[in-house]
């Protein structure tokens, strides 16, 4: 791999935690910011698998597998967040 790539890799890992960090610091309501926090969540996870974990090379049935458990712990962190309200 690519040490630039890498590098690339981090620094949207690093500023997509720091917009969530202000995100939660911002005042928004909190679906809204609970929605912002999910979407660069799932960003990120979908960066880190592809590039760190090498689902990007391996294939497409088993990038689906992990996109499936993917969806299963958000529907699942969208449960838990409602029963918390």
């Amino acid at each position: 791999m690519n040490t630039k790539l890498y590098t690339a890799i981090y620094v949207v890992l690093f500023v997509s935690a720091t917009i969530q960090v202000l995100v939660e610091f911002a005042g928004f309501a909190y679906w809204t910011a609970f929605g912002l926090i999910m979407v660069l969540s799932a960003m990120k996870a979908v960066l880190v698998a592809a590039y760190f974990q090498h689902l990007r090379w391996e294939p497409r049935s088993l990038t689906y597998l992990v996109g499936i458990g993917l969806a299963a712990a958000l529907a699942l962190t969208f449960a838990a967040s409602y029963s918390i309200l």
